[in-house]
């Protein structure tokens, strides 16, 4: 189910705007990361596309309908909410508080029966909580319960799932069971809205981010095109250095704040769509040899998908399976502009499942005939 919003602008006081003409598109399958300092507005703006809070212009839209027409039921049937956990003195259970996921799927006075309990389960055991069932939500840590209203809004089967910093109360491990989650379920279709104050989430999650500044000032864009550091220094006013991290499977990249940027040198978030930003070393040309493994054939119509997006770039393709060990290997060529091959490997390497490592030749290709191609560098990267 696709989700954009068209010119929204919010404010709580006339002169001071939180926001102003927004506008992007989630399609189905994707996730969208949204960044933004403390005050830009996050959970604001997350709090208007869900119509909880109503745009001062502008609208949200799901596959094109004004979520402001739509009947409440019918609206959080197809959409989930999950807002930052707090804690809580209710006596439901783990397991009854999930269960109130599948209200959406029932009539007014109807009961869950056992199928519905049997979805609450699945779900709790999907984020690795089904332990908590019995335990009552008043008695369980922060981290916990926001586990368990994750697990709530995944009980309602919904299209569209907004969730507000759902890893900010979390351990290390259920970060990575959240992330993993929103992957998965992205993979299968779901579109995914998450604030976030990790940009490495973003970077190693998201196909899309939307980067809010103090005073309105917005990027929205592919990921590796907008969680840039020269986005960062200027919604966030610090210095930060994107490294990459070698595993045994993917180059993870990752984000460093090192320097406050002093008050009298900041600059102001430019307010244009990233493809519009100038950016002479992202547009240059490229030749890259791309290595994509994937443990199942569970993402095989998804990695075609996006190498026939990209098509305009592939020179060479060959694939086999490795049936022995149950992979599928693609070897890709390719010559293109750095910043296309380098979205085409963040959106492959975000599926799960799959390990993508991506080699550019050593020189500069621009109008320079022909190159020996026998002298490389192993310039990996993956977004």
């Amino acid at each position: 189910m696709k989700l954009s919003v068209e010119n929204g602008s919010f404010y709580y006081k006339k002169s001071v705007s939180v926001f102003e003409n927004i506008n992007f598109e989630v399609k189905e399958g994707e996730i969208l990361a949204i960044l933004g300092p403390n005050g830009a507005g996050k959970t604001t703006m997350l709090r208007c596309i869900t119509g909880m809070l109503k745009w001062k212009t502008g609208k949200s839209l799901m596959d094109n309908e004004d979520i402001a027409s739509m009947q409440p039921r019918k609206l959080w049937s197809k959409m989930a909410y999950v807002p930052q956990a707090k804690s809580v003195s209710s006596a439901y259970t783990a397991l009854e508080m999930v269960l109130l996921g599948r209200s959406s799927h029932l009539n007014v006075f109807e009961s869950p029966g056992q199928k519905d309990v049997d979805k609450a389960l699945e779900v709790m055991r999907f984020l690795e909580i089904a332990h908590l069932a019995d335990k009552k939500c008043s008695e369980v840590s922060g981290g916990e319960l926001q586990m368990i209203l994750i697990a709530r809004a995944l009980a309602s089967e919904p299209k569209v799932l907004v969730l507000d910093e759902p890893e900010s109360n979390l351990d290390f491990k259920n970060q990575l069971v959240v992330l993993n989650a929103m992957s998965n379920l992205a993979a299968h279709g779901m579109t995914c809205i998450f604030n976030t104050h990790y940009p490495a989430h973003a970077l190693q999650r998201a196909q899309k981010s939307l980067i809010l500044s103090k005073g309105g000032a917005y990027v929205f864009g592919d990921t590796v095109s907008v969680v840039t550091e020269t986005n960062i220094r200027r919604a966030f006013g610090v210095d930060a250095i994107i490294g990459e991290i070698e595993t045994p499977g993917n180059l993870l990249r990752n984000v460093v704040p090192i320097n406050i940027v002093a008050e009298e040198k900041k600059e102001p978030l430019k307010h244009v769509d990233s493809d519009e930003q100038p950016d002479k070393t992202a547009d240059r040309r490229c030749i890259a040899a791309m290595t994509i493994i994937a443990n199942n054939n569970e993402m095989a119509d998804k990695i075609n998908g996006l190498l026939h997006e990209y098509n305009a770039l592939l020179i060479g393709r060959m694939g086999m399976p490795y049936r022995e060990c149950g992979l599928y290997i693609i070897n890709v060529t390719l010559d293109g502009k750095e910043n296309q091959i380098l979205e085409l490997s963040h959106k492959l390497g975000i599926l799960p499942g799959i390990s993508v490592k991506t080699t550019f030749a050593k020189g500069d290709f621009d109008g320079r005939g022909e190159k020996q191609l026998d002298e490389s560098e192993n310039h990996s990267k993956i977004e």
